[in-house]
């Protein structure tokens, strides 16, 4: 690739073996609820270690449905984390419940269970922390605590807690996302991982306009939604999965590079592949910035030599709809509203090249008024 050709923030990784499973289920003529779904979901299950896996139509789908199928309703309060996409929120208003925001830890940005444990009410019916950009949150405290877990670990394929147990295979709904810029990918379209065959089966069917396993194409028996996955994007996840083990080494790789690479930047901080004994499946690679530094501007520094980066990401207390429904303000959760002001994601992607990772650190450290560091 040459020195001035452009460097996206992700590329996702696909072949003809993708190709021809989609030409596969195109010509079976059977694009829905088909057999690569079947075994899409059973060789997630099997890859984490639970019983069931349910495929669905995004991350944000499957949160939904393990909310739902968990039983928080109206009135009903979730706690959960304030630094995260927004989907994590939203979904707990899909429900009429109220997100309770806490903080999270300065270094791993996930969620602190003693502050969740003080936020507890009689009011609180699940807990939702947020595996992000790949780092473990502490579940295990929070289980202590009685409630309903929902994992939200759409940005933690590969991902492993301190014990050894993969995120996703401690048998509370924890849910997957394969947008593109994942680690593995079908366009659109997320998993939810389980334990519990009940909670498997109201899934299965809220992803379905509410019809149960054994009823006709046209019954149903409770509320449902449209949140299935196609057969087209199943297909393309069984591939996927075949190519996972490479893709997660190819980002532990990258993320090295960037270690050493960014390393020399005064007052860069970068991730920590490890905390707590819990171990990163790496997402994005988010730097913070040095106090004082103008993102925007840093930003724009690198868009004109052809590097993509982007601001990760907004504090949800923060954003209007959210301040609303959990009267949650400013200053409320310092560690992550500094987060929000100073993280900046870096390309990131498995085919990304030394050559590069040491053109990104070194437009990195011009834009911030530093020598190059390689």
């Amino acid at each position: 690739m040459a020195s001035d050709q452009p460097i996206p923030l992700a590329r996702p990784v696909l072949g003809v073996e993708e190709e021809s499973a989609v030409i596969e289920v195109l010509r079976s003529g059977r694009l829905s609820m088909g057999p690569f779904t079947d075994s899409f979901e059973k060789g997630f299950a099997d890859m984490l270690g639970v019983e069931h896996a349910s495929a669905v139509s995004s991350g944000t789908a499957g949160l939904h449905l393990a909310l739902s199928a968990s039983g928080v309703g109206p009135g009903d309060e979730v706690i959960t984390s304030p630094f995260s996409f927004v989907a994590s929120a939203n979904v707990i208003l899909y429900q009429g419940a109220k997100p309770v925001f806490v903080d999270v830890d300065p270094v791993s940005l996930t969620i602190n269970p003693e502050a969740a444990a003080a936020a507890v009410t009689d009011l609180t019916s699940a807990l939702l922390p947020v595996h992000i950009f790949g780092m473990p949150a502490l579940v295990e405290p929070l289980e202590s605590l009685g409630l309903p877990i929902i994992e939200d670990a759409c940005e933690a394929l590969g991902a492993t807690h301190s014990d050894g147990i993969k995120v996703g295979g401690r048998g509370h709904p924890s849910v997957f996302g394969f947008y593109a810029n994942k680690q593995m990918t079908t366009g659109e379209g997320g998993m939810v991982a389980l334990s519990d065959p009940g909670i498997k089966r109201l899934i299965d069917s809220e992803r379905n306009q509410g019809r149960a396993a054994d009823m006709g194409w046209l019954d149903h028996d409770r509320l449902g939604f449209n949140y299935r996955l196609s057969e087209i994007q199943a297909a393309v996840g069984t591939v996927q999965m075949t190519r996972l083990p490479q893709m997660l080494s190819d980002r532990e790789r990258v993320a090295a590079s960037y270690e050493t690479a960014l390393g020399g930047i005064e007052g860069l901080e970068l991730p920590v592949s490890d905390w707590e004994g819990g171990s990163r499946g790496w997402f994005v690679y988010v730097v913070m910035l040095p106090n004082g530094v103008d993102r925007d501007a840093v930003i724009r520094r690198l868009r004109k030599v052809g590097i993509d980066s982007k601001p990760y990401l907004p504090a949800l207390h923060l954003m209007p709809h959210l301040a609303e429904a959990s009267g949650a303000r400013a200053g409320e959760f310092p560690f992550a509203e500094a987060a929000s002001a100073r993280g900046v994601a870096l390309p990131f992607f498995p085919q990304l090249t030394q050559s590069e990772i040491e053109r990104v650190a070194a437009a990195l450290a011009e834009a911030l008024g530093q020598r190059s560091p390689v």
